[in-house]
């Protein structure tokens, strides 16, 4: 072979490996955007998931708190109606409602 074949041969492989690494690194870079749009899915449904339980959650403890004010103010009542009997008890015994 002469001088012009060898660099002929020499372009052609130089020409082919840039094909092949252009064609490689394209592939590449679609795989991780493939990977990465999977993952930002997975992401996706997973974070909706965990925001509908803790909407459960907060449903809840607004619902057990309605529940223990309810219950406080029973108690509240109860506490007054007690004070009054107390008071009853206190002006009886000691004579303040007699004048």
């Amino acid at each position: 072979m002469n001088e012009p074949q060898i660099w002929t041969l020499i372009g052609v492989f130089a020409a082919g490996m840039f094909g092949t690494i252009t064609l490689m690194s394209t592939m590449f870079v679609r795989m991780m955007q493939n990977g990465f749009d999977g993952v930002r899915k997975e992401f996706k449904s997973e974070f909706a998931g965990v925001r509908t339980e803790f909407a459960n959650v907060r449903t809840e403890f607004r619902s057990e708190f309605a529940a223990v004010r309810t219950e406080i103010k029973a108690v509240h009542a109860r506490i007054d109606h007690l004070d009054r009997d107390v008071n009853a008890i206190y002006r009886h015994l000691f004579g303040i409602d007699r004048g």
